[in-house]
């Protein structure tokens, strides 16, 4: 028996598997290079990305629909705007009231009662068209002359007439008690008086 014998299965070479072709049987087949193999075991489940911000709630200062809530105004800003308001209301009512009594022997004159009348129209009609702004746009005369602007707390939107018009009438809670309420902001974390707890207000820079 000699070793070109087909029968004899030690003069056999092993077979190599054929160049740039498919490996034969019994040959692992390589995956192409770049694509990661996966492991014996249990298919893995799929992966879907996260909703972005999916779970977590919004924090003070980032408001949905609002983006970043501006920053807070500070006592100094806000009594300057209440104080411009205040001499933009009440200033000509008091200087009509002013000019009728120096031009009339008496208050009884018709001259003095029609500047007052005046003055009284006035003082009304403004006072109503500083709430209107206020709910419509967040600012009054005077807060848009220091840049400041007061919102809802919430979603950080503008508060309409009627809630406008309750915190003005809520800020007789800041005059009472020595007049605490107006001097709350200094300290506090949030820079509101009692009339902006009530009504869940701020009142930021614009």
């Amino acid at each position: 028996m000699s070793f070109g014998d087909p029968n004899n299965p030690y003069g056999q070479q092993p077979q190599q598997p054929p160049q740039g072709g498919q490996p034969g049987y019994g040959y692992p087949q390589q995956a192409p290079q770049g694509v990661p193999q996966q492991g014996y075991g249990y298919p893995q489940a799929p992966q879907y990305p996260q909703a972005p911000g999916y779970g977590q709630q919004p924090g003070y200062g980032q408001q949905p629909g609002y983006g970043q809530m501006p920053e807070l105004a500070h006592w100094g800003l806000r009594f300057g705007g209440n104080l411009l308001d205040m001499l933009i209301i009440a200033g000509p009512y008091y200087l009509l009231a002013g000019i009728g009594v120096a031009m009339s022997d008496s208050p009884s004159d018709s001259g003095f009662a029609v500047l007052g009348i005046l003055g009284f129209v006035y003082l009304i009609g403004m006072a109503v068209y500083q709430i209107y702004l206020e709910g419509s746009t967040g600012q009054t005369i005077g807060k848009r002359v220091v840049k400041i602007r007061v919102l809802k707390e919430a979603d950080g939107s503008t508060l309409g007439f009627g809630m406008a018009f309750v915190r003005k009438l809520a800020h007789f809670l800041d005059s009472l008690a020595c007049y605490i309420g107006w001097l709350w902001p200094i300290w506090d974390s949030k820079k509101q008086t009692f009339a902006d707890k009530v009504c869940s207000t701020v009142v930021v820079r614009a």
